[in-house]
C-alpha cells in the first residue's frame, strides 16, 4: 500500500494503553492482520474505547437481526455515505457471515436489486431513511417496518446501526482511513485448507 492508511498517526502499538494494545493484538491473532480502523482510532484512546464498546453492543449481541443482516445495514448505508473503508471492510464481513461471495457487492451497488428477501429490503429501506433523512422518519415508516415482522427492539437496532455507522463513515472519511488489502478477497473464495 503506497498511500498512508490514515490521516492522523497513532502511537506505535507497544506505546498504547494495555487494554487497547491487547484488543488490537487479539484481533491481529484472529484475522492475521490489524484492520486500519483499530490503528486509526487508537489515536484517541478514550474515543477508541467508547467507539468499540458501542460497536460491540450493536453488532455482537443476540438480536432479532442476524449478524449478516446487521452487516447488510452497514454496507448499504456506508455505500450511500461514500465510505470506502466501511464498504470494503464490512463487505468482507458480510460475505463471510452470509456465506455468500457476491451479496456485499450487490448491496453496495444497489440493495434494491440484490438477492435478498423482501423483509431484508424493508430493513434496508428503513436503515437508509435513518441514514440519509432521519428527520423525515414518520409513524408510517415505523408501521411499514413492523409489518415485515420486526419488533420494537429490532427497529431500534436498525436505526442505531445506521446512526452509529453514519458516525463511523464520517470519521473514516475525515481520517483518510484506507481498507486493508486483505479485506478485498475475504469471503470471496472457499477457504483453502
Amino acid at each position: 500500500m503506497s498511500k498512508p492508511a490514515q490521516r492522523f498517526q497513532p502511537p506505535a502499538i507497544d506505546k498504547l494503553p494495555e487494554d487497547i494494545r491487547s484488543r488490537i493484538l487479539a484481533v491481529q491473532e484472529k484475522s492475521g492482520f490489524v484492520p486500519n480502523v483499530f490503528l486509526t482510532l487508537a489515536y484517541r484512546p478514550d474515543e477508541f474505547r467508547a467507539f468499540f464498546a458501542y460497536h460491540d453492543a450493536l453488532m455482537e449481541k443476540d438480536s432479532g437481526l442476524t449478524k449478516a443482516e446487521r452487516e447488510m445495514i452497514v454496507v448499504a448505508t456506508s455505500a450511500a455515505n461514500q465510505c470506502h473503508y466501511c464498504v470494503i471492510a464490512h463487505g468482507a464481513i458480510l460475505r463471510i457471515r452470509a456465506k455468500n461471495p457476491v451479496i456485499a457487492d450487490q448491496i453496495a451497488v444497489n440493495y434494491r436489486k440484490a438477492d435478498i428477501t423482501q423483509r431484508q429490503r424493508a430493513m434496508l429501506d428503513f436503515a437508509m431513511k435513518v441514514s440519509r433523512a432521519a428527520n423525515e422518519v414518520s409513524e408510517a415508516d415505523f408501521a411499514e417496518i413492523a409489518s415485515h415482522g420486526f419488533s420494537e427492539d429490532d427497529i431500534w437496532d436498525i436505526a442505531a446501526i445506521s446512526a452509529f455507522f453514519a458516525l463511523s463513515n464520517r470519521l473514516a472519511n475525515i481520517t483518510a482511513m484506507r481498507p486493508n488489502d486483505e479485506f478485498y478477497m475475504m469471503g470471496r473464495l472457499p477457504k483453502q485448507g
